[in-house]
């Protein structure tokens, strides 16, 4: 018999996620509209394509383990130190070494019950013990968060602005007063993988040298590189250093790292799927006013919509759209779970959308 090493033995079989190519198998068709995984089906910048099929014939090689070029790009980007930046296989990549880095078993994680699980995933993984608050008015509350993270001594603390799965966001100055009373010894996880779509006094002013926070960065959403795996954290130099010690160094291909120098450039494409994103919350929660939903306000690529019953009636309704061809998701704990959340995506997709939904209802009402 194969036998697991204690901690991952004692783990659930189970993945975060079931992705869309899972689902397709399963239902033996494709999805006429993916709004689920919030990808940016708007696409990378033809800038980023093209240097990525430029890119392929030097695949023989591995990626520069530095990631230098599109690390200098970053930093003078943000106007920050190289020192200030690593380069990762995405938010979950970096995600996995920061827990890794800091979390010994046993440590106390706080988060808020019903954010981004990939976290949980990882603190569960290497031993933390995760301590949850709930959400307050579908927002993370930044005070029950401080308030859990003072009670059980917490390592980290994890908030995403803005947030998913609701959309919602708090202005920079929550964010700032948060590090002013976090506990000792706590470092502060800031996802703002939604950053670009967010208002501008949603962005907190921190300086990249403060050890006190460690924020996330992404080119899968806004700049539209999800399959690529390529994202970045900023920090304070003493924790960047310490992902060397950790880190898969060859983790991030040169593809990836050619797309996203590529895409980093061309800010005017980042500008265009922003003000798609905007135009597809707009018709997004059109199409669910027309059909009984509520859209909650969103500073994200997706908008989560009420569906003003609970959380099996809103599961029996994805479950519907699936089987229209719409693939969605939805939050996975209470009052949450009363919404579903719909990725923003192009207008034909939108229109299988508008077209789908009142038949998806229509499935879920008595005869």
């Amino acid at each position: 018999m194969i036998r697991f090493a204690p901690l991952p033995a004692g783990l659930p079989a189970t993945v975060p996620f079931i992705g869309p190519e899972t689902l397709e198998r399963r239902r033996g068709a494709p999805f006429a509209a993916r709004l689920g995984a919030n990808e940016s089906a708007f696409g990378p910048s033809p800038l980023a394509a093209r240097a990525m099929r430029e890119a392929v014939g030097q695949v023989w090689k591995y990626g520069d383990a530095p990631s230098h070029d599109l690390t200098q790009a970053l930093a003078a980007h943000h106007r920050i130190a190289p020192a200030n930046l690593m380069i990762g296989e995405g938010i979950d990549g970096l995600l996995g070494n920061l827990v890794r880095l800091m979390v010994a078993p046993g440590d106390a994680v706080v988060t808020s019950d019903g954010a981004y699980p990939t976290f949980n995933y990882h603190v569960a993984g290497f031993g933390g013990v995760l301590h949850k608050v709930p959400y307050r008015d579908d927002a993370e509350d930044p005070q029950a968060l401080l308030d859990r993270a003072h009670q059980v001594g917490a390592r980290l603390v994890y908030l995403a602005n803005p947030d998913n799965p609701m959309g919602s966001w708090h202005e920079g100055g929550v964010i700032t007063d948060m590090l002013d009373r976090l506990p000792d010894d706590c470092l502060l996880v800031l996802d703002e993988a939604y950053a670009e779509f967010a208002p501008a006094d949603a962005v907190p002013r921190i300086a990249a040298d403060d050890p006190r926070v460690i924020r996330m960065r992404t080119f899968s959403k806004a700049y539209g590189l999800a399959g690529a795996r390529i994202g970045y954290a900023i920090g304070a130099p003493e924790l960047i250093a310490g992902f060397d010690r950790i880190r898969n160094h060859f983790g991030v291909n040169r593809i990836a790292q050619a797309g996203a120098l590529a895409a980093l450039a061309d800010q005017g494409w980042l500008a265009h799927v922003v003000a798609e994103v905007a135009a597809a919350r707009d018709r997004i929660s059109h199409i669910g006013a027309l059909n009984g939903l509520t859209a909650l306000p969103s500073a994200t690529n997706f908008v989560a919509l009420n569906t003003h019953r609970d959380g099996k009636y809103a599961r029996a309704l994805i479950g519907a759209l699936e089987a229209e061809g719409v693939f969605a998701r939805m939050p996975g704990v209470a009052p949450l779970d009363r919404c579903i959340r719909i990725s923003c995506g192009p207008v034909t997709e939108l229109d299988v959308l508008e077209d789908a939904l009142p038949r998806a209802l229509d499935r879920l009402s008595p005869a």
